[in-house]
């Protein structure tokens, strides 16, 4: 804005100083015009006076000459004041020119000193975080040098309570396998007694079966039995009742009824003594669901029998 005045400024003062030598050469044209007028009217006293006629002649030439030399230097004197205008109108322009670049140089400083302020507080910024995570690091390695020694010292208790359990646990097996060993020529006793009873009870049956003869069954009984859908049969297994459980709810002082079969994915099942069952072998045609059974293991597996038919027998798989 400031440069903007001072360029108005300028031109206005150029055209008044254009104005004024302009009108002042006019009064001048105007003044030489009418010197030869005012001649001219001499002329008829001057020759009545008696000057010679080529003198007169020669005045005007010159008057005129003069004049062209007058109106040149008046043109020399507009062009030096027309090129001093533009010299003025030019400085003006590269004075403000020059101030506009100070002003952007001026800015331009302003702005690199707010960058660098910037990029000074952003160091500092920098600098602060990487105290405060230098810092976390070390209170984090402190952390986790105390968290390996906690480790190390659970590990050497745990090290300490197993290596208790570890000789505790030999001390209870050494007396499991002594009671084991107890319970076991106990268990072949009881067994050695079981056997020689069920031999006796077999003995028995086979006296009253040949003394009594077949079962008597009735019509409704052969019936259901011959409605029953055949057995779908089952691959012998691997598993195995323990010895506790076996003896106390299975062998020839266990029997129980039966019932009808159930298929259970597929296969043909029974239920017993908290056991589920799978058939080996076809179901007996003499055999009738309805008979009393019990369960035995013998020659490493399960088989039913039959006391009405002593002797027969057929396999069967424990489904665990």
């Amino acid at each position: 804005m400031k440069s903007f005045g001072t360029i108005s400024t300028t031109a206005l003062f150029l055209l008044l100083g254009l104005a004024v030598p302009a009108q002042a050469r006019q009064e001048k044209q105007e003044e030489k015009a009418s010197a030869p007028k005012q001649e001219q009217q001499a002329k008829p006293q001057k020759q009545e006076q008696g000057k010679p006629e080529k003198q007169q002649q020669a005045k005007p030439q010159q008057q005129q000459k003069q004049q062209q030399q007058a109106a040149k230097s008046e043109k020399q004197e507009e062009q030096k004041t027309q090129e001093q205008a533009k010299g003025q109108q030019k400085e003006q322009q590269q004075q403000a020119k020059s101030e506009k670049q100070q002003e952007q140089k001026t800015q331009q400083q302003a702005k690199g000193q707010q960058k660098q302020q910037q990029q000074t507080a952003k160091t500092e910024k920098q600098q602060e975080q990487k105290t405060q995570q230098q810092a976390k690091g070390q209170q984090e390695q402190a952390k986790s040098e105390k968290q390996q020694e906690q480790k190390t010292e659970q590990q050497a208790k745990g090290q300490q309570k197993e290596q208790q359990q570890q000789a505790k646990s030999e001390k209870q097996q050494q007396t499991k396998s002594s009671k084991q060993q107890q319970e076991q020529a106990k268990s072949t006793k009881q067994d050695r007694q079981q056997q020689a009873k069920s031999s006796n009870q077999q003995h028995q049956q086979l006296q009253n079966v040949s003394s009594h003869g077949a079962p008597q069954r009735s019509e409704q009984a052969m019936a259901t039995q011959r409605s029953q859908p055949e057995l779908r049969l089952s691959e012998r297994g691997s598993g195995r009742i323990p010895d506790d459980r076996f003896r106390s709810h299975f062998g020839n002082g266990h029997r129980f009824h039966m019932g009808n079969p159930v298929m259970v994915g597929g296969y043909s099942r029974f239920q017993y003594g908290g056991y589920w069952f799978g058939f080996v072998d076809p179901w007996p045609s003499d055999w009738y669901y309805t008979d009393a059974f019990y369960i035995d293991y013998v020659d490493g597996g399960y088989y039913m029998y039959n006391p009405y038919y002593p002797g027969a027998r057929f396999a069967i798989t424990v489904v665990l």
